[in-house]
């Protein structure tokens, strides 16, 4: 009988608010030296606070870590379980002394700096340990907004206009963004910084909404036209020949009149609140042919052009003045979570959520074989 693969699924948790584990879960899924296995459930949080204590888009990494963990029990995998938190020693012990054949990689940042995710991947490679989903550099870019938007522009891929602002310099912005804008942490994803205020109509909001990132963020704001119309998120799966899974469309109708049509941090991480409640996917996105051939044509072009690997997803706006699409952002090593976008097109497709992640698996594994 041939011996089972043996899998870490890396992962973080926030450093404010749940004590860092200090061991790891074992294969027989006992926690080691670690926090109540009561703070190991799903989290979602009741009441939306800005700027959050606690960043929710981290605590939804443990929700994607216990549906990731349970998928490869199914598939029929040896599994090893490692909250990545400020010690980067401890991480590389635990590699050494596991010895896993695939890491499944979940870390999004290190001591709450979302950069330090693209050093995490640089150890694995190091390491020589084969990984899921996107290398360093492609971590690193797509973690870089104005340079993802540079190089879609450079390539002939739309993007809403743009124009970075860092604290030293006058809030003024060029002669070509035209208002409304919406205003963005430069370095985050998740919609980290993204909430109903983020969309601004005067040059007073404006300074408001950029000081609040200074201040908050700590980094430099992103500033970008606001496109009114449909959000599509498209999925890929693969390498060679990235498979596109069905598009997926953002659902506004539950918002109130009076709230932008956007995925706030809220939309994404507050339950109970009207954004989370009111933004839901719909999967199939009802489009004609010729909208969906170019989400996915321009989709694939994304995925190649950052460097993508194994899993991605492409963000649109379909312009309702003028029907053209522009990306909004391409998320290597998306949320994967049994409730996320990505598992509702894997379903729509005919897929378990757990064929989904054995797929994701394979497309690893194709790399190193």
């Amino acid at each position: 009988m041939a011996r089972k693969l043996r899998i870490a699924v890396l992962y973080n948790e926030p450093l404010s608010g749940i004590e860092a584990s200090r061991k790891y879960i074992s294969e027989n899924g006992q926690l080691q030296d670690g926090p109540p296995k009561a703070q190991k459930t799903k989290v979602k949080a009741k009441v939306p606070v800005d700027p959050q204590p606690v960043d929710l888009s981290e605590l939804g990494v443990i929700e994607e870590m216990e549906d990731i963990k349970g998928a490869l029990a199914n598939l029929g995998y040896k599994s090893s379980i490692l909250n990545v938190d400020s010690d980067v020693f401890r991480l590389i012990d635990f590699l050494r002394e596991e010895k896993p054949d695939l890491i499944f990689n979940l870390v999004e940042c290190v001591e709450n700096e979302s950069l330090q995710e693209m050093n995490v991947a640089g150890i694995y490679d190091l390491l020589k340990i084969p990984y899921t989903g996107a290398g360093p550099l492609a971590l690193g870019i797509a973690l870089n907004k104005p340079l993802v938007k540079q190089l879609l522009t450079h390539n002939g891929i739309k993007t809403p206009r743009f124009q970075v602002f860092k604290v030293s310099e006058k809030i003024l912005p060029n002669d070509d963004l035209r208002f409304p804008l919406i205003v963005k942490p430069a370095r985050e994803d998740a919609s980290v910084g993204i909430s109903d205020e983020s969309v601004v109509y005067s040059l007073s909001e404006l300074r408001k909404r950029v000081r609040f990132i200074f201040e908050e963020f700590d980094q430099p704001a992103l500033v970008e036209e606001y496109i009114e119309g449909r959000e599509f998120n498209v999925a890929l799966l693969g390498n060679k020949k990235p498979l596109v899974l069905p598009i997926s469309e953002i659902d506004f109708s539950g918002l109130t009149d009076n709230m932008h049509k956007i995925v706030s941090y809220d939309a994404k991480w507050a339950q109970g609140t009207i954004a989370f409640e009111g933004t839901k996917g719909v999967c199939p996105a009802k489009v004609i042919p010729e909208v969906e051939a170019r989400l996915k044509e321009i989709a694939l072009r994304c995925f190649n052009l950052i460097g993508c690997r194994d899993y991605a997803r492409v963000d649109f706006r379909l312009n309702s003045v003028d029907g053209e699409l522009y990306v909004l952002e391409v998320n290597p090593n998306p949320d994967i979570s049994d409730d996320a976008g990505f598992a509702r097109s894997a379903r729509t497709l005919g897929w378990s959520f757990h064929d989904a992640i054995g797929k994701i698996i394979e497309s690893a594994l194709e790399r190193v074989i």
